[in-house]
């Protein structure tokens, strides 16, 4: 089943991607696989995908150790400074950083590992108080708080969209994010590139496509749906 649906994925996204005058590989699709079973993964992995997502440090790291080495794991949940020092050479890019003190965590563990981290701004670009993330018009200054920062790169944005009930609705949110993605690398401020924007997820992620994301979180269309004991 996750290879079927795979398959269909991925063909989605070459539809999204050819509306927006691209291909497919300008778009990277990185498999949601918080909670699911190391078969899942591996099963995933067989089938081509090389880019996995994860919530939870700990879970992140228990899968690092156990599947194969040249899988690149994303950080996509709220990330705690005191996990970071877990996350360093592990991880390809971290897309949750919403505080100066985050970065600061990861720029300071990366020195002491000497490794160089890529990092996304997580922008809540809705204004939801139930959510993590930078107000857009907080962005800029952040931006260039973190860039002087040693051993840490910001690469671009992420957002979380509201859950609505049709993917079109959080289509002014994608709109928004590229315009702020756009105005920021116009700043052009040293170690700065505005080339991932990381947004949508499986119920908008041709939405997102559309609107110039360059790289989408899909879980549930790959892995099917979360069951009761998944979500605890």
């Amino acid at each position: 089943m996750i290879t079927q649906n795979l398959k269909q994925t991925q063909n989605n996204i070459a539809e999204a991607a050819k509306k927006s005058g691209r291909t497919s590989d300008d778009i990277l699709l990185v498999a949601v696989s918080k909670t699911k079973p190391l078969s899942a993964l591996q099963e995933a992995y067989n089938a081509g995908i090389r880019d996995f997502g994860e919530n939870k440090v700990q879970e992140l790291c228990d899968k690092y150790d156990q599947l194969p080495k040249n899988i690149r794991w994303h950080m996509i949940g709220h990330l705690q400074r005191n996990k970071v020092k877990y996350l360093i050479g592990k991880v390809t890019m971290i897309h949750s950083v919403d505080s100066l003190r985050l970065a600061e965590e990861i720029s300071k563990e990366s020195v002491k590992k000497d490794a160089q981290t890529d990092i996304l701004l997580e922008i809540n670009c809705a204004g939801e108080e139930s959510k993590f993330g930078i107000r857009p018009k907080d962005t800029l200054v952040l931006v260039r708080q973190i860039a002087v920062l040693p051993n840490v790169h910001i690469r671009g944005l992420m957002t979380v969209a509201p859950l609505t009930q049709t993917p079109e609705e959080n289509r002014v949110y994608f709109q928004l994010m590229k315009k702020l993605s756009v105005d920021i690398a116009q700043e052009s401020v040293d170690n700065v590139s505005m080339d991932v924007l990381s947004m949508g997820m499986t119920i908008d992620y041709q939405t997102a496509i559309e609107e110039g994301s360059t790289c989408v979180r899909v879980g549930t269309g790959i892995f099917g749906t979360r069951t009761v004991a998944d979500m605890e």
